[in-house]
């Protein structure tokens, strides 16, 4: 018989529950678009008209390993994000402000 996730993690030490939990937060830190879609319970018709194009093209886009940033922008906008580029140094991470005005350069 199956248990119960519950009753699992409540026979767990606080120290693994603590394990569990910094695992899971990494793995939500961190996950392809597709993923990341699926989470925010839209499906690809739903961003697809969104964005104003078919679906077979967020299918193409969330397959694609490389792509312009105002493409990665208007996909991530679309699911009620927004995109930051952070560069990320031994020392230090920069917040790189060349895209922050993409969208509303665009339009004047």
């Amino acid at each position: 018989m199956a248990k119960k996730f519950a009753d699992l993690r409540a026979q767990m030490t606080p120290e693994s529950r603590a394990r569990a939990e910094a695992k899971a937060q990494a793995m939500l830190a961190e996950m392809p678009l597709n993923e990341l879609r699926q989470a925010r319970g839209l499906s690809q018709k739903m961003l697809a008209d969104v964005l104003h194009v078919q679906q077979p093209s967020i299918a193409k886009i969330e397959k694609r390993t490389d792509m312009y940033i105002s493409t990665l922008r208007s996909h991530i906008e679309a699911m009620g994000g927004q995109l930051e580029v952070v560069a990320r140094f031994p020392d230090g991470a920069v917040k790189i402000s060349n895209f922050s005005d993409l969208g509303s350069s665009a339009v004047a």
